[in-house]
């Protein structure tokens, strides 16, 4: 098939149909639609095809890009697959949650002046459709090496981890202390934005490779990492971060505060019919929500309580929108749904009284000079204090890593800041100060996006296969 040169002008951008807001507050499913697959050729042949494609060099996985959408205009369905699966593990779900918008699309020569292509909407359809039409990794030339692998943790990091490992013939046995695997992508990010089905065929994916699953199993409780060590050649750690960044002002602790990773848990195991007493069930229908915070996980915390029938839905930011951390698209689908953001607020207290929360005081800011980080730095304006009326908040500051007892125990070295040390270069990147074990995703990083945990669980994986002569 030749590729018409004028295609990015003669066809449109179009994202898949999304679901109008009146209808989709109902429900918790996925509020996007599906391509099928001429829409998804034509939206393919979008593409340049740069010589230097800034879309790859922005994605964290350096996905091949222009190649796989190539194969798409073509209609050759399960070569992309394949592609799409040598650089990303778990490509249906980031094309779902990845904010694009940051990253690859936002990258795109066609962003400047022209839409950019739909890079996020043609990889989910990619793994979809083949999955749908039969395809499966193909694992016909791997051969068994004998070797084992514990991996710690059923989320991005470790399952992705499990995948490459699999591909190098060497066994991986993942555990988890949830009875599904992924982690937050089952337990923390709402349905809307990824449905569980889409997770548990990812299982079925690598369970189809070899890949053993050994849930409801705390290491360190149920089983002891000693025991873990005796039984494989190496050990993978990928458990993420579930320790709630606090705000440190009066009033955290009152009725009515809720952290956001228990809020989110809670209503999806509702969600899933079922009851766990770690994660109760937080009901916010009829009350007036605040979110604190302006990340994904903020945006996971305003949609949840518009469809829980909240009163109203605010989240305050202590920044302008266009120092936001969360997804574009993620505020724009929270503003559409009826949430109103207050921008360069900062909290200073939240009060209330007896029965519980009744407001949050706030400052308004002003952007000042950039930080360390390179972000601007918010300052508080004079004279700008007002209460803003609430009976329900939410904190989505973000988490930290909370490394167990027993690393201590096992040679496992963290850093000041609580993250695990790894090496960065040399012979075996991402090994811990105890040779046999590996560790990589947010417990290394930082709280981060499912991509970059993605990233360096595969690289792990690289490195484990090194350090085994592989």
């Amino acid at each position: 098939m030749s590729k018409h040169p004028l295609q990015f002008l003669e066809v449109p951008r179009r994202d898949p149909e999304k679901e109008a807001p009146e209808e989709r507050i109902q429900h918790f499913g996925e509020i996007y639609g599906h391509y099928d697959s001429a829409t998804a050729a034509a939206q393919a042949g979008r593409c340049l095809s740069c010589g230097n494609p800034y879309c790859e060099w922005k994605c964290p996985v350096h996905n091949y890009i222009p190649n796989w959408l190539d194969l798409i205009e073509q209609g050759k369905l399960f070569e992309a697959a394949e592609l799409s699966h040598q650089t990303n593990s778990l490509p249906e779900i980031c094309g779902r949650i990845c904010p694009q918008d940051r990253l690859c699309e936002g990258d795109c020569t066609l962003n400047n002046g022209i839409e950019a292509v739909t890079i996020g909407s043609i990889e989910k359809y990619i793994t979809d459709e083949a999955v749908a039409q039969g395809w499966r990794p193909d694992m016909s030339n791997v051969i068994d090496t004998g070797k084992t692998v514990g991996i710690v943790g059923a989320g991005p990091a470790g399952l992705a981890c499990a995948d490459v490992l699999a591909r190098n013939g060497i066994r991986a046995v993942v555990y988890d202390a949830y009875p599904e695997i992924g982690g937050l992508l089952t337990y923390g990010i709402p349905p809307f934005k990824l449905e569980k089905h889409i997770v548990r065929k990812r299982r079925e994916l690598l369970e189809g490779m070899g890949v053993q699953f050994m849930l409801n199993t705390r290491i360190g409780d149920d089983k002891p990492l000693d025991e873990l060590l005796a039984e494989n050649d190496a050990v993978f750690l990928g458990m993420g971060t579930y320790k709630y960044v606090r705000g440190d002002f009066p009033g955290e602790d009152m009725h009515g505060v809720h952290d956001a990773l228990p809020y989110l848990i809670g209503n999806i195991y509702c969600e899933f019919g079922e009851e766990d007493a770690a994660w109760p069930y937080i009901d916010l229908a009829g009350r007036k929500v605040i979110v604190l915070g302006g990340g994904d996980t903020g945006m996971d915390c305003v949609r949840t309580a518009v469809r829980q029938g909240a009163e109203t839905v605010q989240c305050v930011y202590r920044r302008d929108e266009e120092n936001m951390p969360g997804s574009r698209r993620e505020v724009q689908n929270s503003k559409e749904e009826g949430v109103e953001f207050l921008f360069n607020r900062q909290p200073l207290e939240i009060i209330g009284n007896a029965n519980g929360v009744s407001g949050v005081r706030v400052i308004t800011t002003a952007m000042g000079e950039p930080g360390p980080d390179g972000r601007r730095r918010p300052e508080p304006v004079a004279g700008t204090e007002e209460v803003l009326p609430a009976d329900a908040v939410v904190i989505a500051f973000g988490f930290q890593p909370d490394p167990p007892a027993w690393f201590e125990d096992h040679d496992i070295q963290i850093l000041p800041s609580g993250k695990l040390r790894v090496a960065t270069h040399g012979d075996y990147p991402f090994q811990t100060t105890n040779p046999k074990i590996f560790a990589g995703g947010d417990m290394v990083r930082g709280s981060d996006l499912v991509v970059t945990a993605v990233f360096e669980g595969r690289e792990a994986a690289n490195s484990i296969a090194d350090y085994l002569g592989v």
